[in-house]
């Protein structure tokens, strides 16, 4: 019996450490038929991203990518100096040169094993409404999490270019990724990609929880019931698991450092079939 293709998932690949590169080089499809969700993060620099997302379109039928907050990054030993705004469209373009899927084009249908879903690919961003308990607003919060000495590289090289903020720039992806999504089909379920997770639950577990200020909006909370869900996917806290919420699992699907992964024992490149039946990883 013919096996019907999947619909495979990884992140915060982080291709800029040599472990992580070799891992992306041996990454390939179980059957050349199956689908690869990238759900951000791949590397710091333009060229990497591009040489990352390259490799995996030539061995999958088709590749799915939402940008993490490493590609937006604009760091001083980076060739493309861009910012904000630029540099996203620029890295869409990228993306649609090399045959691949972004938020910015119409959500494919995937009609293999566990189909037919709608994949939505979706830049959403973050506008600091995960807060620490005790702090009412951006400025407390923030005020809070410096005080504990956690403050993310993005407040350094993540330009919001041209909006005011990066919460700002977050409100005006909102409005424009739950307009994409009302335009869905009703009949059909969604796969909901985004780097940053939808919810703020899989934040309760960070060592550090004022990091949560940087991982999502409160905005979201309620998309995977509204936008019929059947799985939703997210990268960016490096802590791989499947969580549930109201009936619908939610996919960290992440790689991370090699400091990260390497006690884990993965040998070889394990992708997670987010469709499958059950939550067994």
């Amino acid at each position: 019996m013919t096996r019907r293709p999947r619909l495979l998932a990884t992140s915060d690949l982080h291709v800029t450490y040599q472990q992580n590169r070799e891992f992306v080089t041996e990454l390939t499809a179980p059957s050349p038929d199956d689908w690869l969700i990238v759900a951000g993060d791949v590397g710091e620099k333009f060229h990497d991203v591009e040489w990352a997302l390259g490799l995996l379109r030539k061995r999958f039928r088709e590749v799915v990518w939402v940008p993490g907050n490493h590609e937006l990054w604009t760091t001083k030993d980076d060739p493309v100096q861009s910012r904000g705004e630029v540099r996203y469209r620029q890295l869409v373009e990228m993306c649609r040169s090399l045959g691949v899927h972004t938020p910015e084009d119409p959500f494919p249908v995937f009609d293999g094993e566990g189909g037919p879903v709608a994949v939505a690919p979706l830049f959403t961003l973050y506008d600091y409404t995960f807060r620490p308990a005790g702090t009412t607003d951006k400025e407390s919060a923030l005020a809070k999490a410096v005080e504990a000495g956690v403050v993310c590289t993005d407040e350094y090289f993540l330009h919001p270019d041209p909006h005011p903020s990066r919460d700002e720039w977050c409100r005006a992806r909102i409005a424009e990724s739950a307009r994409r999504l009302d335009e869905v089909d009703h009949e059909l379920r969604t796969v909901l990609i985004s780097h940053w997770p939808l919810v703020r639950d899989p934040t309760l577990v960070l060592r550090y929880p004022e990091f949560a200020l940087w991982c999502g909006t409160e905005l979201t909370a309620d998309w995977h019931l509204k936008h019929r869900a059947a799985v939703a996917v997210y990268g960016h806290l490096h802590i791989p698991r499947t969580i549930r919420g109201d009936g619908v699992r939610f996919d960290e699907v992440s790689l991370g450092y090699p400091r990260e992964w390497k006690p884990r024992g993965w040998t070889g490149a394990p992708l997670l079939d987010v469709l499958r039946e059950g939550d067994a990883r």
